[in-house]
């Protein structure tokens, strides 16, 4: 969205999107959380002139769904209730939910409605000027290891100073700036929060849920379930997603999610670890679940099986490198790179 509406909008989004990941991940900024990136690009697209109704038609026109998700979610409510826990947009959301016919009910997403804020010409002008600003700045990279601001070279360390002082003492100043205090994106530990009101909800523990991520922005809600006994699985997830899961997955195709629901739901965590460890072709055949998943999963997959593995300390580093790598692949360079 804010590259079709704002010039320069995909590197502008990348900056922020990384800054992003600098506040959350390494600075750890008190009331700041990943996922934030969607509250702070608001000002921008609102002095770009974008609508709710945009924002709807939009979502509407662009949505891109991976293989096989229509049928998986189908497959996957039959053994399971199944939730969307997004930072998305709800105007996305509401989209994908009317083109999936899956219950926006059961989705807990960013809620918006930007055409309540105004904007004046001075602060449309200045917004302008700063995207403009942001535009020229390097994309940071986080370096392998850092743990502060000074792990960072010195050009970054100038672009995160500025970043600051952009948003918390310039935009967060302006009336326009009340959109960072009114909403709250879905993200970090608001999806944690998700999770533990949809389990308190049904009324089942989170040795019971199964959490599919595969962002920074899942990073708390993995945590959540996997201290909880649950299930944790990085589905075509980058480095964050990796380090926290369990179970990674590397599919052009959804159904493997279906797969390994079912027989989490059959057979529990015990079970789903052991099909891992020896996934193959035959072990699946051999599966005691439902034949109409079974001949699905097999026709879809019918050239070769998606790759799964169990995430541990000896292969995270490997995993890391190849489902990010995969990751593009699936979702394009410019959203697969982002955090």
């Amino acid at each position: 969205m804010t590259t079709h509406y704002v010039p320069n909008g995909e590197h502008i989004f990348t900056v922020i999107s990384r800054y992003d990941d600098v506040l959350a991940d390494i600075v750890k900024k008190a009331g700041y959380k990943a996922g934030d990136t969607l509250k702070l690009i608001l000002p921008f697209l609102k002095a770009f002139g974008v609508t709710d109704r945009k924002m709807r038609s939009f979502s509407a026109k662009t949505l891109l769904l991976i293989s096989n998700i229509k049928e998986s979610l189908k497959l996957i409510q039959k053994a399971a209730y199944a939730f969307v826990v997004s930072t998305s947009y709800e105007h996305y959301i509401k989209a994908l939910c009317q083109a999936l016919n899956f219950p926006f009910r059961n989705v807990y997403c960013t809620k918006v409605k930007i055409d309540k804020y105004l904007i004046s010409q001075k602060e449309q002008n200045k917004i302008r000027g700063l995207a403009a600003e942001i535009a020229k700045m390097p994309i940071i990279e986080i370096p392998k290891g850092a743990c502060s601001i000074g792990d960072f070279p010195i050009m970054h360390q100038q672009v995160i100073k500025r970043l600051d002082e952009i948003f918390w003492k310039e935009v967060g100043k302006m009336k326009i700036g009340k959109i960072f205090k009114e909403v709250n994106p879905v993200g970090g530990r608001e999806k944690a929060e998700a999770v533990k009101q949809i389990s308190k909800k049904l009324n089942v523990n989170l040795s019971n849920v199964v959490y599919v991520g595969d962002s920074i922005t899942d990073v708390e809600a993995f945590k959540t379930v996997r201290d909880g006994g649950g299930l944790t699985i990085s589905f075509n997830g980058n480095e964050y997603a990796i380090r926290e899961a369990e179970i990674a997955i590397m599919s052009e195709k959804a159904l493997v999610t279906a797969l390994i629901t079912t027989v989490f739901c059959k057979f529990d965590k015990k079970g789903v670890i052991e099909l891992v460890k020896n996934w193959s072709l035959q072990r699946i055949k051999e599966l005691n679940i439902e034949e109409e998943l079974k001949i699905r999963f097999l026709e879809a997959y019918k050239e070769k099986l998606p790759h799964v593995e169990a995430v541990t300390k000896a292969n995270m580093e490997r995993l890391a490198k190849k489902s990010t790598a995969f990751r593009k692949t699936v979702r394009g360079e410019a959203i697969g790179r982002l955090g």
